[in-house]
Parts: C-alpha cells; structure tokens; sequence
C-alpha cells in the first residue's frame, strides 16, 4: 500500500485489524507530498513509480491508501500491473456514505485534486443514484495532520473556516465523507464544525472489508499467522521517501502505536 504521506496508515491501521495474518508493505512518499495540489498526470506518474516499488518487493495486492491517487490513477495502476489487484479508497467510502445517510445530501470534505477529479461525487452516484453531493477542498487539513495539529484552536479553527458555513446553509446534509487519509486524526475537530447531527464516515474499515473479499474471493488470503517481515510491529514493513524520523514521529498519530525511526526504510523512487 502506499500514500504521499503517513495518512494512509489510518488505511493500515484498519487492515491489521481485519487481516492480522496477513504481511503489509506500506510506503509514503514523503518526498513529493501532497498529492493533492498536483496535477493528475504528475500524480499518475508518482502512483505508477510507488507501485513499481512495491510490486518489486513481491506483493499479492496493492492498496491505493490516497484518495487522490486513487481518484486519477486506479485504472491506470490496474491496466499497467494486471493481474494484480487494485483497490482504492474512494468506491468503499462513497459505498459507505451512500448507506449512511437518510436525506441523500451528502459532504465531502478532500484534497483540491481529489475534488477537481469529482471522483467520489461519481462514486456516490453509482451506488446513491440521485444523490445530492457537496464538495469542499480542504487542503490545508493535509498539512495540520502532517505536523501532528490534530487538536486545539488551530485545528478547531481551520474546520469551522471550511465546513461551518457549509453544514449551516444546508441544513438537510446529514453524512461528511472524510476523503483524504489524512482527515480521520482531524475527526475531533471537524465534528465540531459539522455537529452532531452530521455523520462522519471514513472509508478505512470499509476499504479493509473490500480487501478481506478480495482476497478470499482470490484465493489469496494468508491460512496462519506470521511474524515475518517485521519493521518494529508484525508483519509491517514501513518505506520512505524522505526522513525517516518525521515519518515515525508523525506517523505513530495515525498508526495509534509508536513506530520506531531505524524501522523506517529510506527508499528512492
């Protein structure tokens, strides 16, 4: 699996939980981050250089932990790695927003690219057909995650700067999609600009659900427990682009358990 950054461990996170058998391969290009500012045919190519390196470490799946990535460059990744399987973020979240709310009128808070592309507001559609879907680019959550703010009147007041008028001026909107792996450790502050009548889904455990069918349906899940490839938890092996350390650092917020700076592997795209 990979991601621009450490957000997609929020990813990883539910997938260890679901998948304690299985080994992950997660890598964050730490570099380039964010994706979201980039244009598509940049992400594209960033999306196919982090899965070369994945699928040389002999990986069964990819998971593409980047709603952005995800938004431009699933099919491309899909087509260039076939067989491979391919799964993104956006398809489980929208599935799940479409469950979850009762009006119909949907938010979805994500980077500028993965706005721009409207991939989820397709998605919702697909599974909500007559959905009304409210966009919002809330870039700036990205780089508050990055730094570890998740909390406090900085955090507090970025979200009320981006969604307070949102929710207020659409009183029926009753389910925020989190669309970027890195808005779930933002959750606190962003359900206090929304409130509690508004939702708040987050596409990880529903993209682990997606994984545990494909690879039952695949014939490829793992039958016993493995302590193998370990990189300071269990079967994990982190990949960075750029320091290591801040990867760790940060990187710990969103895993929910330390993760130790030699476990980080400096690799080059």
């Amino acid at each position: 699996m990979f991601d621009s950054g450490v957000g997609g461990l929020t990813v990883l996170r539910a997938l260890r939980s679901a998948l304690p058998d299985e080994r992950f391969i997660y890598l964050g290009d730490t570099a380039r981050l964010p994706y979201g500012t980039k244009s598509g045919e940049t992400v594209t190519r960033y999306a196919e250089q982090a899965t070369r390196v994945l699928v040389g470490r002999g990986i069964k799946l990819l998971v593409v932990a980047c709603n952005t990535a995800s938004s431009v460059a699933l099919g491309h990744l899909a087509a260039v790695f076939a067989p491979l399987p391919v799964i993104g973020v956006i398809e489980p979240g929208a599935a799940a927003a479409g469950a979850a709310s009762a009006s119909g009128l949907i938010g979805v808070i994500a980077t500028e690219g993965t706005v721009r592309g409207g991939a989820y507001e397709r998605a919702i559609r697909a599974v909500r057909p007559g959905a009304d879907v409210v966009s919002v680019a809330c870039q700036l959550f990205v780089a508050l995650a990055e730094e570890g703010w998740i909390d406090g009147p900085v955090a507090e007041a970025v979200a009320q700067r981006y969604l307070a008028n949102v929710v207020g001026e659409r009183p029926t909107l009753d389910c925020l999609v989190l669309g970027c792996t890195h808005f779930p450790v933002l959750r606190q502050a962003i359900a206090a600009a929304v409130g509690p009548r508004v939702r708040l889904v987050d596409s990880a455990e529903t993209t682990a659900e997606v994984v545990v069918d494909c690879l039952l349906r695949s014939d490829l899940r793992a039958g016993h427990r493995t302590r193998e490839g370990g990189a300071g938890q269990a079967g994990v092996r982190f990949l960075a682009t750029d320091a290591p350390g801040r990867f760790a650092r940060v990187g710990a917020v969103f895993l929910g358990e330390a993760i130790a700076p030699e476990d980080v592997e400096l690799v080059d795209l």
